[in-house]
């Protein structure tokens, strides 16, 4: 057991120096945020969502936003404590020690490019139906993973692909590159958003929220779980990313400051949008029409209203917004990566920074490439709950991390400070729980697969690797 709880000293982590760039804002980190949260939840998830709660698919997004909100104000906190790259993989290695922080950093690898991979795939659907609306057809066999539709001939989806290279290309640039894309894109998804409440509002109508809540908080309906909750753990996914904000650390100008902010800002602008798109969507069509329109529900309201013309604004608006999901994704994966490759974790190839960009290139370049044979080649359904049960687990482990520091670093010099700790890091843990329990068993156990496999890689090269045990 020695060694194996070791942990990083805060002050010493404070001191050491960083080869990244600083040029990261608040605005910038909410930008970098809002890119990664909107995008599959208002663009795809809102029609299964809407089948699952009906219109009670607004307290759904409430519950999801309310869970993310206490692991927020948690992971706010310890970024003040310690901004350095990293996230939940730095803070557990403060909170638990080496072990632990593995084990979280392991998981969020999986997380971030499974999370990727997945909005590739999404992005690919729309992007294949703009190009078909120009009179440019891609080849079926080259749009999907082969066996991903039943009776339908796939063999690889190009698209998705090449859009996780291409992103990968603009992260290996640099952290300017980065942001200037994504926060154009950002701009642009907010304009269709805005665009699209303008112009469908007026098409409410207040009968079809009635009834409100036809499944009730949990119940079984055709074989499946619906309601409020399984709806939540549904469209939690939508939320995925705002942690990502706090991996940008050491990129970040004034971070104790700024990071808490970005996080923040980010997740409240976030919930404001999605609570009003599904009340405007479930209250311009009668829930059980999504589904006709699963994998596009914003085309049903366009549908809805006769206001076609906007369809083609949408589903620009669709790609750009889950572009900057991808981006956003790929992004915190590389640095988590870099920094697990810097403590030794990892083979120190992958801490490699190149001189000129000031981005570790090697490890952006190795996890891009996976991540995208893996959108293209792997039939991603059956793997997209393992990102919600690998964010759910971060949180729960920063939650309890916070505790677990106010107790033994009470005078730890801390930016931000969680508001009613103990009570916001249990409620936390409680609704992350809550969250993990709607999942199905066999995403806990291709989970416990992942981590022991995990295991073996740490007992195997990392713990014999790693700079605390120099």
């Amino acid at each position: 057991m020695h060694g194996l709880f070791r942990k990083k000293d805060i002050d010493t982590l404070l001191n050491q120096s960083t080869p990244l760039k600083r040029s990261l804002t608040a605005k910038d980190l909410t930008l970098l945020g809002i890119g990664a949260i909107i995008g599959t939840g208002i663009f795809v998830l809102t029609g299964k969502g809407a089948l699952t709660a009906g219109p009670a698919l607004s307290i759904s997004f409430l519950i999801a936003a309310i869970c993310c909100g206490f692991a927020g104000l948690c992971y706010a906190e310890f970024a003040s404590m310690a901004p350095i790259s990293g996230s939940a993989y730095t803070y557990s290695f403060i909170a638990f020690g080496e072990l632990i922080a593995f084990i979280i950093g392991w998981d969020l690898i999986l997380e971030y490019a499974l999370a990727a991979a997945t909005v590739a795939v999404g992005w690919s659907g729309y992007f294949v139906n703009i190009l078909a609306n120009i009179g440019i057809k891609v080849p079926t066999a080259l749009t999907a993973a082969a066996g991903t539709t039943p009776g339908v001939h796939t063999i690889f989806n190009l698209p998705a692909f090449l859009i996780v290279l291409i992103i990968t290309w603009v992260i290996s640039l640099g952290i300017n590159e980065t942001k200037r894309l994504n926060s154009i894109m950002v701009f642009i998804k907010l304009g269709v958003i805005l665009l699209f409440i303008l112009f469908t509002v007026w098409s409410v109508k207040v009968a079809n929220w009635k009834p409100f809540n036809p499944f009730g908080w949990y119940s079984i309906h055709n074989g499946t779980a619906a309601g409020i909750i399984p709806a939540a753990s549904i469209v939690f996914f939508s939320f995925i990313g705002f942690d990502s904000v706090s991996s940008s650390a050491e990129e970040t100008i004034n971070p104790s400051k700024n990071l808490p902010r970005g996080i923040l800002f980010s997740l409240i602008i976030s919930t404001i949008l999605y609570i009003i798109m599904t009340l405007i969507m479930t209250g311009v069509v009668k829930y059980p029409v999504f589904a006709k329109y699963l994998n596009a529900p914003v085309l049903a309201v366009l549908a809805q209203t006769g206001q076609t013309w906007l369809a083609a604004v949408v589903s620009l608006g669709a790609v750009v917004g889950m572009t900057t999901v991808i981006l956003v994704m790929l992004y915190g994966q590389s640095r988590i990566s870099y920094s697990m490759a810097r403590d030794g974790l990892f083979p120190k190839v992958f801490s490699k920074v190149d001189q000129k960009h000031q981005t570790p290139y090697v490890v952006t370049w190795f996890f891009g490439i996976i991540t995208a044979l893996a959108a293209g080649f792997i039939n991603l359904n059956i793997l997209s709950e393992l990102v919600n049960i690998g964010t759910l687990s971060a949180f729960i482990l920063v939650a309890a991390g916070i505790m677990l520091m106010r107790y033994t670093q009470p005078k730890a010099k801390r930016g931000f400070k969680a508001p009613l700790v103990p009570f916001t890091p249990i409620m936390s843990i409680l609704f992350c729980f809550m969250l993990i329990a709607g999942l199905n068993w066999e995403t806990w156990v291709r989970f416990f697969i992942w981590l022991v496999l995990g295991l073996i890689v740490y007992f195997g090269y990392s713990r014999r690797h790693s700079v605390l045990n120099k």
